[in-house]
């Protein structure tokens, strides 16, 4: 038994949500330790966000390379990309691991247990340390579901075995056409492999609106990407080459067939298992999350959960976010959460963004509204870039004009939305961004001519 160590502040967790919160902690004076059982930065850093936009950069890289030189051989692409891939995840976590070493964060290596409300056990190689602590914040994210018709293993994979793969393969079937389905399976298709997207519901990407969703699968059908809607998956049979996926569709059994298949129908929060949350009378709803007030502290008041854990959508910055408010907290600001503008962000081709609320959501609230709308087709800097499709839509309060909703679809969406995000935060109208000078040529001017198009969408209105 090691001896007891005392901290103001423990977090358990060091993704993108348990590390921003140890370094605001630290950053607010509090002595603070963060555990992790893996590698610092968790599951983001190291087999999720970053791997997987390191590795869609590389493809669209490898498609232009393609386009220019048909000589380009995709094996040895792939195999610099994965290189790639791995530097970049390295210096990340390199990255966390210097900020919080000189923020003065003790990083603690092993699997936490809650023991009591002031005391967690950390075993690691048979080791077992424990540690007191006056609050505590739970960071312990999330991992992908995995289907009993589907076990993981062999040739069926989750996210974090598809970005891992050694060779590029011949054929992919992806169960789940969200978010995670779409970027992997466009990924592989750019790299050549024949991908399957089997989705169970009317459309990939469910959520976003349908005109949103359509450059997208315009994009994949161009990459050779077969979608099929409405489809359930029964049953896999693998074999040394391959595996046959049998499905049902329209009251059909069918069968596809792939060298691997890859699972992406959602994740799982980590608050199961081994975190010993029955030890200090913490419940968790049916789905497994924890709920929290609005300073994202639980039932047990000095202990705080944050990200995939608690309620709404399992993206990193709503995790970052929630962190700074619950080390906040713990400090005695007046910190609260406010979720009315969390980007949500697809990197696919091309790029979807939505930040507050659409325009079908504001029909069904009974909130009249108008949108403006401009397209990439005709901004200079998109047309330079031979990156033409998509468009900017704007949602506003039809008598006020204050900016209710945004989405994007189109070359670089993902930085784009930052911008709207703002404008709905700061309570902006469509006519302040109108006139804000937007530098030209530039993407940004996009936004300028959809805010534009609402104005007069208003006047004619009024």
């Amino acid at each position: 038994m090691i001896d007891l160590k005392s901290v103001d502040t423990l977090v358990i967790g060091s993704g993108p949500g348990g590390y921003v919160a140890a370094l605001r902690s630290a950053q607010l004076g509090m002595t603070t330790a963060v555990v992790e059982r893996g590698r610092v930065g968790g599951v983001c850093t190291n087999i999720g966000c970053i791997p997987s936009k390191a590795l869609i950069g590389e493809a669209h890289r490898f498609k232009q390379h393609k386009q220019w030189n048909q000589a380009v051989a995709a094996a040895a692409s792939f195999e610099d990309a994965q290189g790639f891939k791995q530097a970049v995840v390295n210096k990340q976590a390199g990255g966390v691991q210097y900020l919080l070493k000189t923020a003065g964060v003790s990083v603690l290596e092993g699997e936490a247990r809650l023991i009591d409300e002031h005391t967690a056990s950390i075993q690691q190689a048979g080791a077992e340390q424990r540690i007191s602590f006056k609050h505590a914040i739970l960071a312990t994210g999330s991992r992908p579901i995995e289907l009993a018709a589907l076990p993981y293993g062999g040739r069926i994979m989750s996210s974090t075995e598809a970005l891992s793969l050694s060779q590029i393969p011949s054929s992919l079937v992806v169960i789940g056409g969200g978010y995670i389905g779409v970027e992997l399976g466009q990924m592989y298709a750019k790299f050549g492999t024949k991908v399957t997207i089997l989705e169970g519901g009317g459309q990939v990407l469910p959520g976003f609106e349908a005109d949103l969703v359509a450059p997208v699968v315009r994009q994949l059908n161009e990459d050779g990407v077969t979608i099929i809607t409405e489809a359930i998956a029964v049953h896999a049979e693998q074999d040394a080459d391959g595996l046959t996926l049998s499905y049902m569709c329209q009251d059909e059994q069918r069968t596809v067939r792939a060298e691997y298949a890859l699972v992406t129908v959602g994740r799982r929060p980590n608050t199961d298992g081994e975190l010993g949350l029955e030890n200090i009378g913490l419940q968790t709803t049916v789905r497994g999350l924890i709920e929290t007030d609005a300073q994202c502290r639980t039932a047990v008041p000095h202990i705080f959960a944050i990200g995939d854990i608690t309620e709404g959508p399992a993206l990193a910055h709503k995790a970052s976010y929630e962190a700074k408010v619950a080390a906040e907290a713990i400090a005695g600001k007046p910190s609260i959460v406010d979720y009315r503008a969390i980007p949500l962000v697809v990197f696919s081709e091309p790029e979807l963004a939505s930040a507050g609320l659409t325009e079908t959501a504001c029909k069904e609230q009974g909130i009249p509204v108008i949108a403006g709308k401009s397209s990439f087709s005709i901004n200079g800097r998109a047309l330079a870039l031979k990156e033409e499709p998509g468009f900017v839509k704007i949602i506003a309060d039809q008598a006020s004009g204050i900016v209710k909703g945004a989405q994007i679809v189109g070359i670089e969406a993902s930085t784009l939305i930052s911008e709207l995000v703002l404008a709905i935060e700061m309570g902006a109208t469509v006519e302040d961004l109108a006139m804000t000078i937007h530098p030209h040529p530039t993407l940004g001017e996009v936004i300028m001519d959809a805010a534009e198009n609402a104005v007069r969408k208003m006047r004619i209105v009024k």
